[in-house]
């Protein structure tokens, strides 16, 4: 993994700029295909359920805003 640093960020900004006013909508689908493969090598279960997922984030959700855990 690359450690993020203020140069490489500001490339990637810059390159996502470049980029996005040149992509057609044929590309864009082109490079979500390939981080949607990418995501299932990652991680084999991907999506999974989802759902289940969120369940630790409402509860923290709902502590932080002083609801009941069952809210």
């Amino acid at each position: 993994m690359i450690r993020s640093s203020p140069e490489l960020e500001c490339f990637e900004r810059e390159y996502a700029r470049a980029r996005d006013k040149t992509a057609t909508y044929a590309q864009a689908l082109e490079i979500f295909e390939a981080l949607w493969a990418e995501a299932k090598a990652l991680n084999p279960d991907f999506p999974g359920d989802w759902e289940v997922d969120l369940v630790p984030d409402f509860a923290v959700a709902r502590a932080i805003n002083g609801l009941p855990p069952d809210a």
